[in-house]
């Protein structure tokens, strides 16, 4: 089966998903009051950007899970809430969260904004950086927070077999046009374009990990048995 046949069937699924979901969530409504599943992949959304080839409908733009590593006792609910930051006050973390870096380095290009230490890996930023990045970290959480996302249960245990990771991987490297001609390339006004990291811009997804793999395309069977099992949350 071609690529693009597998695109439109995982689309179709994710269909299948938002359908038993209610509907998709704005990642900036949501709160840990919700039930959310102990453990998970996630389904980013965004505005403005819509498939072209493989159907009519939204593109996934980003997807993801939490640790994988055994003994973590990081849930699905913890990670979306790094991802998109503190209610309150509108600002976060993005050391704790990639998805926050990363879209922070594209707002950094786009917007031509001075932030020096945003993306400086070389240790712990001084209170003084933190406060000066707080605009950005504000900035950043709109982005986020305005994105409607799907999640799937997957109850496994973190591990190297861990069947979120397996989910995560694959989804992953069928939706990515790295290296490849793209079939439902991101708009021109994208605003991952602007990322310094060339996965993200080449992909088309703010994603850097397994963008550059083969999927396997009986993943399909494995997501549609899991969307099958999930519950009902209409």
């Amino acid at each position: 089966m071609p690529h693009i046949e597998h695109l439109k069937r995982f689309y179709l699924l994710l269909d299948a998903l938002e359908e038993r979901l209610g509907g998709a969530r704005r990642l900036a409504d949501c709160s840990g009051r919700m039930p959310w599943p102990r453990r998970g992949v996630y389904f980013f959304r965004e505005t403005g950007e819509v498939r072209s080839s493989s159907g009519i409908g939204p593109r996934i733009v980003r997807v993801g899970t939490h640790a994988l590593k055994a003994g973590s006792g990081t849930t699905l609910w913890n990670r979306l809430s790094q991802h998109r930051g503190r209610m309150r006050s509108g600002g976060g973390n993005h050391r704790g969260s990639i998805f926050r870096l990363i879209v922070g380095t594209a707002l950094i290009g786009r917007d031509r904004i001075d932030c020096s230490t945003w993306d400086d890996r070389r240790g712990t930023a001084s209170r003084e950086a933190r406060q000066r990045e707080q605009p950005l970290e504000t900035a950043v959480s709109r982005v986020i927070g305005d994105m409607p996302f799907l999640w799937l249960a997957v109850e496994d245990e973190p591990g190297p077999a861990s069947l979120r990771g397996y989910v995560e991987r694959n989804a992953i490297a069928l939706l990515s046009d790295y290296g490849k001609q793209p079939i439902d390339p991101p708009s021109r006004s994208w605003l991952g374009r602007h990322c310094t990291r060339e996965k993200v811009r080449e992909s088309g997804l703010w994603n850097s990990n397994h963008v550059g793999e083969g999927y396997d395309p009986a993943f399909l069977e494995t997501l549609a048995d899991l969307i099958g099992r999930a519950e009902r949350t209409a």
